[in-house]
């Protein structure tokens, strides 16, 4: 082998071994595709919520963070400084879009001392602020409607959020927002259930005296103070009619993720079907 060619031969592999750099280094700089932070009450929090269903739910090519509190309000969230570590988490990482999915409204009605907010006055204008500084952060918001609870009268589900749900709705058409309406979808599927099976999306077993009569419970046993060990220890998890066990959040986290995929298609390829 001549000089020459051994020469050719060694800036040939030169070139291919930096551009082999090239090509990983600028792999490995590529930001992850999607970020999606879900910020809400108990209903969606980690413990007690869908949320850890729904992240089940996005495929690994996109981070899901849970930042949901139980007993959280529109105004509740904010005061305690929860909100703005929700902006301090848009400012890290390197994403190249960051979605921040917001529900509210169990905590924001009436008889819950410095949660409650004013429906007609402070809810909707709460919402808009969120949406707003959402968007200033360079984040896209998404609205998300209050889940259902599941208590049923004599065989028939109550509502008692559809107020929360279109407060919510209105703030989604004003802002221009995505809205997922998971208020009147899981008010449908609790209806369907019937109150035997939807007893069994609680985070624990119903007691026997509503598990006998499941379609007539009109006393129902009280929700538990911290149902997600909000406070100093952990509070096992107790049967009511709001929050979620394992099954439940399953059930319902894969339907606010179908509910994403249908109204931000930007999102369908990080969204198990």
């Amino acid at each position: 082998m001549g000089l020459g060619y051994r020469l050719r031969y060694y800036r040939t592999m030169y070139r291919l071994l930096a551009i082999a750099a090239c090509v990983a280094a600028g792999a490995m700089a590529q930001p992850a595709p999607a970020r999606i932070i879900l910020v809400g009450d108990s209903t969606m929090a980690v413990k007690s919520g869908y949320g850890p269903g729904f992240c089940a739910h996005v495929t690994p090519d996109a981070t899901c963070v849970n930042m949901a509190k139980g007993g959280r309000s529109t105004s509740s969230y904010r005061a305690e400084g929860s909100w703005d570590q929700v902006l301090a988490e848009l400012k890290r990482g390197s994403f190249s879009a960051n979605y921040v999915l917001i529900q509210f409204g169990h905590n924001d009605q009436p008889g819950k001392p410095g949660r409650s907010t004013d429906l007609a006055t402070e809810f909707g204008p709460n919402l808009r602020r969120y949406v707003e500084e959402a968007r200033v952060a360079g984040a896209k918001p998404v609205l998300i409607t209050s889940l259902a609870r599941r208590i049923f009268r004599k065989g028939t589900l109550t509502d008692t959020l559809q107020p929360w749900a279109d407060a919510t709705r209105r703030v989604a058409e004003e802002t221009g927002v995505p809205l997922l309406d998971l208020h009147a979808e899981s008010m449908a599927a609790v209806t369907q259930m019937g109150p035997a099976e939807a007893n069994t999306m609680a985070m624990a077993p119903a007691p026997a005296e509503i598990a006998a009569d499941a379609a007539n419970s009109p006393n129902a046993p009280k929700a538990p103070a911290k149902p997600d060990g909000e406070g100093k220890g952990e509070t096992p998890p107790l049967f009511d009619y709001t929050h979620l066990g394992a099954k439940g959040a399953e059930f319902f986290g894969r339907m606010v993720a179908g509910e994403l995929a249908a109204a931000v298609p930007d999102l369908r390829s990080y969204l198990k079907p």
